[in-house]
């Protein structure tokens, strides 16, 4: 005899209806970076940008937490999610560099800014752009942590559009990239350092426009250790990768 599965109940669709409103409230943040970015307000951008990455690094969690996609079948979360983080991530940054002087100043500040937009299209539409172990496939689109370097540490306009370059053909580049919050490989170390690195990201815009150079530098630290840990695991993938590929070959193989 089947039993008929328990429906959600009022309480359980108003917490998931709370963090799809969570994520979603990013859309406004999204407009008033664009609106303060056209009024020259960085240092309001930036920390816009820092309300967003902690809705970003907590929507997710909630949703797993009180299974949302179970409650709200019928609302998808994830699209949702990809189109707060594209225009928070990608479109809202571009138009920050460009609008404020930080873009060369003509049709190239123009080409410097559409490219990283037109990268992260692809990347945003490809379907394994999160993989099944938990990684971002390809350079993830961290064009506001990008602005955000370039603004602190006052990079030339020439530095700024060769960095969005040479950025921009890394997300067709398979490396794969620590998702903090997913990746199961020191889960635990990368979340603690990615908290840290917020905090630390918060410290210094508050100090700008003079903030300390050794904490941009230690915010720095982090950087190099998300590129390492990064490289480091797509190489152990790759490898284990090839030994179970050519441990099943030798098992077909005929005798």
């Amino acid at each position: 005899m089947h039993t008929q599965p328990d429906l959600p109940t009022h309480a359980q669709r108003l917490a998931a209806t709370l963090v799809h409103t969570w994520t979603a409230f990013g859309t406004v943040l999204a407009l008033l970076m664009v609106h303060y970015a056209y009024q020259a307000e960085v240092e309001i951008v930036l920390w816009l940008f820092l309300a967003a990455m902690v809705i970003d690094g907590t929507d997710g969690m909630l949703a797993r937490w009180l299974r949302v996609k179970e409650v709200l079948p019928g609302f998808d979360g994830a699209l949702l999610d990809n189109i707060v983080d594209f225009i928070t991530y990608v479109f809202a940054p571009m138009v920050l560099l460009w609008s404020c002087g930080y873009l060369p100043d003509g049709w190239l500040g123009g080409l410097s800014a559409a490219v990283p937009l037109m990268a992260s299209c692809y990347q945003f539409c490809r379907t394994d752009a999160k993989t099944d172990d938990h990684f971002f496939l390809g350079f993830p689109s961290y064009w506001n942590i990008v602005a955000f370097y370039v603004v602190v540490l006052e990079l030339s306009t020439t530095t700024t559009a060769v960095l969005l370059g040479v950025l921009a053909v890394l997300v067709f580049v398979p490396i794969k990239y620590v998702y903090p919050s997913r990746t199961p490989f020191l889960w635990a170390v990368n979340m603690t350092l990615a908290t840290l690195w917020l905090g630390l990201y918060g410290v210094v815009v508050a100090a700008l426009p003079d903030p300390s150079a050794w904490l941009i530098g230690l915010s720095l630290v982090y950087v190099a250790y998300y590129v390492v840990a990064s490289l480091w695991l797509t190489a152990r993938t790759a490898r284990r990768t090839h030994v179970e590929r050519s441990a099943e070959a030798r098992e077909v193989a005929p005798v």
